[in-house]
């Protein structure tokens, strides 16, 4: 007997057998595609929990594939936190704008971390409207589909707050402060992680853009970054933890492995059957198709191919191995669904 969505991605983040890997995206899931087709559009998505749990359902819905997943960016902790943010538009997701705390290196001037307490975070603000979409997501589709909740690990969120670059030249020039700045949000992104769980999300999927090779050494990694999400993401109870981290992550997969998460969201920076290689089942394994290329820039036959070989390289779950681009057509995102169903 085949094997429903949810029961595929359940079994596979357990790394257990398949009849073939499930085929989702973890990471920001929405597209104009997906807008026209529910009549539901950015930015109201963004803030109102009807149209965020309609959205987040769309990849299903609209694009058969095998998950569902809410919200769509990595501003909602920082926008309640204190940050100036760029709505976005229809076509462009929020953007931080302006960081309301001072952390100058340069200068050797750092307010203090005055983090808002994590029970009214939860109260509040977009974080309060996300945990909302996913009690509607889960309580809509939780029967059939996995539930996917997003959010921002420690790292990138203390940039979001006082500047990455600033945060970034800390670690040379003031790393205490940096320590200091990272030990002040990690209680907000561990309770936010538990909160999404407690709605109803299977799978937690935290974002640490800001934690790539190109802005950290692997040998920062786990003072900066990993012991934090350890904290925060690895020890959330009832869901599955999955890390997302940009760029070419292959010095860092053991790092990422030792958080103790349950799984690994990967880039196409990553040789496929390398990146399998070095995770050797030690956690799941979710990724790692292109968004640029080929699901932006190429042709249907293009995704159709490169979903063939992240495939048949064994990863766990075949996955875009970012956020989409709400441009990426709904030809070429059928393409990926259809490279990983057929036989």
């Amino acid at each position: 007997m085949a094997m429903t969505p949810r029961e595929r991605v359940l079994a596979a983040l357990r790394k257990e057998k398949l009849d073939r890997p499930p085929v989702a995206v973890f990471t920001q899931s929405a597209t104009i595609g997906q807008m026209e087709a529910l009549g539901v559009f950015w930015p109201d998505a963004h803030s109102n929990p009807k149209a965020m749990a309609k959205l987040g359902a769309g990849q299903a819905d609209v694009l058969g594939f095998e998950a569902v997943r809410a919200p769509f960016c990595l501003t909602a902790e920082a926008e309640f936190l204190g940050c100036t943010v760029d709505p976005g538009k229809q076509d462009r997701t929020p953007m931080i704008k302006k960081h309301p705390f001072k952390f100058d290196p340069m200068m050797g001037e750092y307010d203090e971390p005055n983090i808002m307490d994590p029970e009214k975070f939860l109260k509040g603000g977009r974080p309060a409207a996300v945990l909302e979409g996913v009690r509607l997501l889960k309580e809509q589709k939780g029967k059939d589909y996995v539930v996917i909740a997003g959010n921002t690990g420690p790292f990138t969120l203390a940039g979001h707050l006082v500047s990455t670059e600033n945060l970034v030249f800390g670690i040379m020039m003031a790393p205490e402060e940096v320590l200091k700045w990272l030990k002040a949000v990690t209680p907000v992104c561990k309770a936010y992680t538990q909160a999404l769980s407690d709605a109803g999300a299977d799978v937690i999927q935290m974002s640490e853009p800001s934690s790539s090779t190109d802005l950290l050494s692997p040998d920062m990694f786990d003072e900066y970054s990993g012991s934090f999400v350890k904290d925060s993401l690895a020890c959330v109870k009832d869901a599955f933890s999955i890390l997302h981290i940009c760029g070419n992550t292959t010095p860092i997969l053991s790092n990422m492995i030792a958080t103790g998460v349950s799984g690994l969201s990967i880039e196409e920076k990553v040789d496929p059957k390398e990146g399998v290689k070095k995770v050797n089942k030690k956690a799941a394994l979710i990724g790692n198709i292109g968004v640029v290329n080929p699901l932006l820039q190429g042709t249907p036959e293009d995704c159709y191919r490169h979903g063939r070989i992240v495939k048949e390289a064994g990863f766990d779950v075949v996955a875009p191995g970012c956020g989409l681009s709400a441009l990426i057509s709904n030809d070429n995102l059928k393409a990926l669904v259809k490279a990983v169903m057929d036989d």
